[in-house]
């Protein structure tokens, strides 16, 4: 493998490592401190939090690691060299489908429907439990998928 290849490995694994750090605060504590504030408070304190990790570091880490995952997959498809390619074309495939098209078609669109309601509504109310109770597993996919991509692009570095 060429210098530029293994550190968009490393990027990726370490990028990926950070993610999953992110996920698993959220499907171990967060989730579960948001369901006991209650409905509306829950709700608003989850509005808050989709509102600012967009303007955060989070979103540019987001993107770029997707991006690197993706790359390294067409690199692998198309004659990455190395008994471990494998592993890195099978990391970043994980982390592409299993964190952010679960983002993207799961957790996306389930903040979008929390947004546009007034968490003091009745509507809201009865969202609250709905969106905690399907919000939280694709959490979970997204938290093991970028765990088992970075273990897969660690072995790719062997």
């Amino acid at each position: 493998m060429t210098l530029p290849v293994v550190l968009l490995i490393w990027f990726a694994a370490l990028s990926a490592g950070i993610m999953a750090g992110v996920y698993f605060t959220f499907s171990v504590f967060v989730m579960r401190s948001l369901a006991e504030l209650g409905d509306e408070a829950g709700a608003r304190a989850m509005q808050s939090i989709n509102r600012v990790i967009l303007k955060s570091a989070f979103l540019p880490l987001f993107f770029a690691s997707t991006l690197a995952c993706a790359a390294l997959v067409v690199l692998g498809l198309i004659g990455m060299a190395g008994p471990q390619s494998w592993a890195v074309i099978a990391g970043s495939a994980v982390y592409v489908i299993g964190m952010f098209v679960v983002t993207v078609i799961g957790n996306v669109p389930l903040n979008d429907r929390l947004d546009a309601v007034d968490p003091a509504s009745a509507e809201a109310k009865a969202m609250w439990a709905t969106y905690l109770a399907r919000w939280t597993p694709f959490n979970h996919v997204r938290t093991l998928a970028s765990i088992a991509a970075m273990g897969l692009l660690i072995v790719g570095l062997q």
